[in-house]
């Protein structure tokens, strides 16, 4: 409300940093429950679905005439109904995808992520036109639905690093850490244009796992 922009968004970035440690942490504890894993979902859905929407909307969908608030409460909505569908699919036990160490659609922290993109090119360059409702409207749009869609993309836990690698991999982390450190805004940019182009790699990795499961 007080327009203090990078703030704002530094706070939803630091919730998904929270999100990825607390699964982690319960585990260490074995303090696992349902009741967790609800509670999880509610507080994604705050973080990653209601608080977005109100960032983008003050910042610009607001001077979209009468149509721009129903593009914020998409991206909201759409992150709700992402979360609810992720929290029904947990007892079942024929999920290929999940399978396959894949996740269905963009998870909610990284929707959360993607939808600033037009906030972290202004930040970084300061022009007007990242700001405009022409432009933040559709990509907001766009980004709901790839909340909500069944394509298959790529899951970080499942992700195993071999051991030859595990040492570049730890410096490419630290030079990551670095690059956030001293260039935020550009960083997330940047890291948010790589997972888009990993959606089609993705899609594409996925069709030849259920090809590899089915035979």
């Amino acid at each position: 409300m007080a327009e203090k922009w990078e703030l704002a968004v530094l706070c939803v970035i630091l919730a998904g940093i929270l999100d990825g440690l607390d699964g982690r942490i319960a585990r260490l504890l074995r303090g696992e429950s349902r009741f967790g894993a609800e509670l999880d979902s509610l507080s994604d859905s705050i973080a990653f679905g209601v608080t977005p929407a109100l960032i983008i909307y003050l910042w610009s969908l607001e001077n979209l005439p009468k149509i721009g608030w129903v593009i914020a409460l998409a991206h909201a909505l759409m992150c709700v109904l992402r979360l609810a569908r992720f929290n029904a699919m947990i007892d079942v036990d024929d999920q290929p995808m999940k399978r396959a160490g894949y996740l269905t659609g963009v998870p909610a922290p990284t929707g959360a992520g993607l939808a600033f993109m037009p906030l972290y090119a202004w930040f970084v360059t300061e022009e007007a036109l990242f700001r405009e409702w022409y432009v933040v409207a559709p990509w907001t749009a766009f980004v709901a639905v790839l909340m909500i869609s069944n394509i298959p993309t790529l899951s970080w836990k499942a992700l195993r690093l071999r051991r030859s690698v595990r040492l570049e991999a730890i410096a490419v982390a630290a030079l990551l850490v670095a690059s956030l450190l001293t260039a935020p805004w550009l960083t997330l940019l940047v890291l948010s244009l790589a997972y888009l182009a990993m959606i089609p790699f993705g899609m594409m990795s996925y069709r030849k796992a259920r090809k590899a499961m089915a035979g």
